[in-house]
């Protein structure tokens, strides 16, 4: 995923917030703290404060559902990707048993004794392993959140030393949790190019052999859930990404809609779909990418399993034809998406500030 840094890269000491938490601080580590203006608002955060309007895709009706259902929820689909970017979906395939077992499997090795969990360090400047990603310097802010990341797709992005050997079942359940979600993720670009007039399988011929991680986001109980942020605002460099929510946990994610952030309460046995940087870039800004935060609670904890799916490595990108025109000229050039995603991993999160390697000024797109 993340390439070695080719020097040392001092990021200070990272407590681990699950110790942090078994402490019962009465203050939050200054790391921790965010400035005045990142700060999230509790009336916000609140379990009785969400939006109904977030669209929900009844996957069902695209898979299966007659000429009419099918027509319909593919209008929706292309509503929520191009108005916010972000949707949840329902009757999407796969088994709950399935989404109770890798569920079990994270929450597992979270409670595993941190002596064992730091036999897989996540190393400064990399994104597989356990602890911090994206921390960069030793004056960074912290995120109260404690990360299990690992390559899956291609083979050869996967670090076998990083992958836990406890609980005994966690590697099967990995391979059988991804391979239902890599095949999600096939069939939901392939509805999404129907949505946008494409031919079904263009980004499946287009992204070569994808390439998938998946990275297990815990969020601990804070004493000043007012003060710190569980995960920083930004978008994903992704093509598509996969979210479950932990079941019966707070509310913890919210997506930046109109300058406002928005909390996203978890529908029952739904999954979050979010529109990544790699099919802004392509539909040229038809479809864009939706900057997200995770915010913590004062008494609850939180677990969020994150698939993210993108092209090859090797795959040069940049906007299609069929979105440039003279009313919408290019706004993104050609890159290749492993320079692209060396650049997101070696950047700390930042909004959508990593997608500034794309933008340009006036470019043909041809």
């Amino acid at each position: 995923m993340a390439p070695v840094p080719l020097s040392p890269i001092k990021v200070g000491h990272i407590h681990d917030v699950q110790e942090l938490r078994k402490m019962k601080p009465t203050r939050i580590p200054k790391r921790f703290v965010r400035d005045v203006a990142e700060r999230p608002s509790l009336s916000i955060s609140s379990e009785s404060s969400f939006t109904s309007d977030i669209p929900i895709i009844d996957f069902s009706k695209l898979v299966n559902g007659d000429t009419d259902e099918f027509g319909r929820e593919t209008l929706k689909l292309a509503a929520s990707c191009q108005e916010w970017g972000f949707f949840q979906v329902i009757n999407h395939g796969i088994e709950i048993s399935m989404l109770d077992s890798i569920e079990r499997a994270a929450m597992d090795f979270f409670n595993l004794p941190l002596e064992e969990k730091k036999k897989y360090p996540m190393e400064p400047g990399t994104i597989q392993g356990y602890g911090q990603a994206f921390v960069f310097s030793e004056d960074q802010k912290l995120d109260w959140c404690n990360m299990l990341a690992l390559g899956i797709e291609p083979q050869y992005m996967r670090n076998p030393k990083l992958w836990p050997t406890k609980p005994s079942n966690f590697r099967e359940t990995i391979e059988a949790y991804q391979a239902e979600i890599r095949k999600l993720c096939r069939k939901l670009l392939k509805y999404i190019a129907i949505s946008l007039g494409l031919k079904a399988e263009i980004f499946e011929e287009m992204f070569g052999t994808e390439v998938q991680a998946i990275r297990m986001n815990y969020y601990p109980p804070c004493p000043r859930p007012d003060l710190v942020l569980g995960l920083s605002p930004h978008s994903d460099g992704s093509a598509v990404t996969v979210l479950q929510q932990g079941k019966g946990n707070s509310v913890g994610l919210q997506i930046l809609r109109d300058n406002k952030w928005v909390p996203v309460r978890p529908i029952h046995e739904a999954l979050v779909i979010n529109i990544g940087d790699t099919i802004e870039v392509l539909t040229n800004g038809k479809y864009k990418s939706v900057e997200h935060r995770a915010v913590t609670h004062k008494d609850k904890d939180r677990l969020s399993i994150v698939t993210f799916y993108a092209p090859s490595f090797e795959v040069e990108l940049g906007p299609m034809t069929e979105f440039v025109d003279e009313n919408n000229p290019c706004k993104y050039r050609r890159y290749n998406h492993g320079e692209y995603s060396k650049h997101y991993v070696t950047n700390k999160l930042q909004g959508k500030k990593t997608l500034d390697f794309a933008k340009v000024q006036a470019i043909n797109c041809n």
